[in-house]
C-alpha cells in the first residue's frame, strides 16, 4: 500500500502542475462551467470517500446488528443536522468553524513522520493561501456559502495570514525534503496550486486527487481482499444516499441562483459530513490504539507512527 500511496502522491503532483501551468497561461473555464465541473467532481470523486465510514464502523467499532447500525446512523445524522442548524442560524460562526476543522482534517493527508506544525500549515494551505492573490474570488465564493457579510469578515483575516503562512510553509517544505522528497513535493504542489490556480479549481484538484483517494487507499490498506470487496458494496448505500440528498436539495433550492445552489450544496454538504466523519475516525483510533487500522487515524485524522 505504501507504493500505491506514492503513486497517488505523484499523480496529485502532476495534476497540480498541469493546472498551475494552465492557470499561468490564462487557460480557464468560464466561471459557471468551472462551478458545475467542481460540483460534479466533488460529488462523484470527493464526497464518496466518506461513504467508507460505514466500513470503519463495521470493521473497527464492530457495528453489525440492526440496533448498532440504528445508533450509528442516528449519531451520524444528528451531528450533520447540528452543522446544518449552525449554518442556518449563525453563518459566520459556521464558516469559521468549518474552515478551521477542514484545515485540521486536511492535515492528516501527509504520510507518517511529518511534523505536527507542518501538518497544520499543510492543512490550512488550500484555505489560507488563495487569499494572497485571489482574495476577491475567494470572498465571492465564500459569500455564496455563508452570505456576503460573513465572507467580508473572514477573507480579510485570511489575507493577513496568507503571506506569513506561505513563508512558513516554504520553510517547512525545505525541512521536509531532508526526510521525504515526495512529502515535500506534495506540499510544494499544494502551495503552487493554491497560489496560481483559481480557488475553486485548486480545491477541486486537491480534494479529488489528494484528500479523497488518500483516505480511500488508507482505509482499504486495513482490509483483507474479501473484506475490501464487501466494503465496496457496503459503501454503495451511503454514496447513493448522498447523491439522492443532493438531488433533493437541488429541487428544494431551485429558487436560488445556480452559483449559490452549487456552492451551498457542495460546501455546506461537506461541512455536514466532515464533523461526524472526524468524530468517527477519532473514536476508531481510541478503540484500536493504532492508526493503521483506522483509515486516516490520529488527531483529527492525522496518521500516527504506525500509519502508512
Amino acid at each position: 500500500m505504501t507504493r500505491a500511496l506514492q503513486v497517488q502522491g505523484r499523480v496529485f503532483c502532476g495534476l497540480a502542475l498541469a493546472l498551475v501551468i494552465a492557470s499561468l497561461v490564462g487557460a480557464r473555464l468560464e466561471p459557471q462551467h468551472e462551478l458545475l465541473a467542481m460540483g460534479v467532481l466533488v460529488l462523484l470523486l470527493g464526497m464518496p470517500h466518506g461513504a467508507l465510514d460505514v466500513v470503519i464502523a463495521r470493521q473497527v467499532l464492530s457495528v453489525t446488528d440492526l440496533k448498532g447500525w440504528a445508533l450509528f446512523g442516528l449519531g451520524y445524522v444528528s451531528l450533520s443536522i447540528a452543522v446544518l442548524g449552525l449554518w442556518f442560524v449563525a453563518p459566520s460562526i459556521f464558516l469559521c468553524t468549518f474552515l478551521i476543522i477542514s484545515a485540521l482534517h486536511f492535515g492528516g493527508d501527509p504520510a507518517a513522520g511529518v511534523a505536527r506544525l507542518t501538518r497544520v500549515l499543510y492543512g490550512g494551505a488550500v484555505i489560507v493561501l488563495p487569499a494572497l492573490f485571489h482574495g476577491r474570488d475567494l470572498q465571492h465564493l465564500l459569500g455564496l456559502v455563508a452570505g456576503p457579510t460573513s465572507a467580508a469578515h473572514i477573507v480579510p483575516v485570511l489575507s493577513h495570514l496568507a503571506a506569513p503562512w506561505l513563508a512558513a510553509m516554504l520553510l517547512a517544505c525545505a525541512l521536509q525534503a531532508r526526510t521525504s522528497r515526495l512529502a515535500a513535493c506534495e506540499s510544494v504542489a499544494l502551495v503552487a496550486l493554491a497560489l496560481a490556480a483559481p480557488p475553486l479549481a485548486a480545491f477541486t484538484v486537491y480534494f479529488c486527487a489528494m484528500h479523497s483517494p488518500r483516505h480511500i487507499l488508507r482505509t482499504f490498506a486495513s482490509l483483507r481482499a474479501a473484506q475490501a470487496r464487501n466494503a465496496l458494496m457496503l459503501a454503495l448505500w451511503p454514496t447513493l444516499a448522498v447523491l439522492v440528498t443532493a438531488a433533493l436539495f437541488g429541487l428544494l433550492a431551485s429558487h436560488l441562483p445556480i452559483e449559490a445552489r452549487v456552492m451551498q450544496l457542495v460546501f455546506v454538504g461537506l461541512a455536514a459530513l466532515t464533523l461526524p466523519h472526524m468524530v468517527l475516525l477519532e473514536r476508531a483510533v481510541l478503540v484500536c490504539g493504532t492508526a493503521s487500522t483506522a483509515a486516516d487515524g490520529g488527531f483529527m485524522g492525522w496518521p500516527k507512527a504506525a500509519s502508512t
